[in-house]
């Protein structure tokens, strides 16, 4: 158990990362569903590692985290839509 949750708190270290990476370096804008998903994925994979390692600041800036990330989504969807400010 303990080997897979450390693939899992890698896997998104490398998520996180490998986005934000991407976005300074003007490959992925913040909008993007594929940054916004990655942030998501990405943070809920912390939780799972924080949670085990009993972490728990870390688990609640990760709850956080993804929050911000669900209203970014949200707010890409209704862009989209052309319903923001309606």
């Amino acid at each position: 158990m303990q080997i897979l949750v450390e693939v899992i708190g890698w896997l998104g270290a490398l998520l996180l990362l490998g986005s934000y990476y991407m976005n300074m370096n003007g490959k992925l804008a913040a909008a993007s569903p594929l940054y916004i998903w990655s942030n998501i994925v990405g943070g809920i994979c912390f939780i799972i590692n924080s949670s085990y390692h009993h972490a728990f600041p870390s688990v609640m800036v990760n709850i956080i985290w993804i929050g911000i990330a669900i209203v970014a989504l949200i707010k890409a969807q209704q862009q989209k839509r052309g319903t923001v400010g309606k």
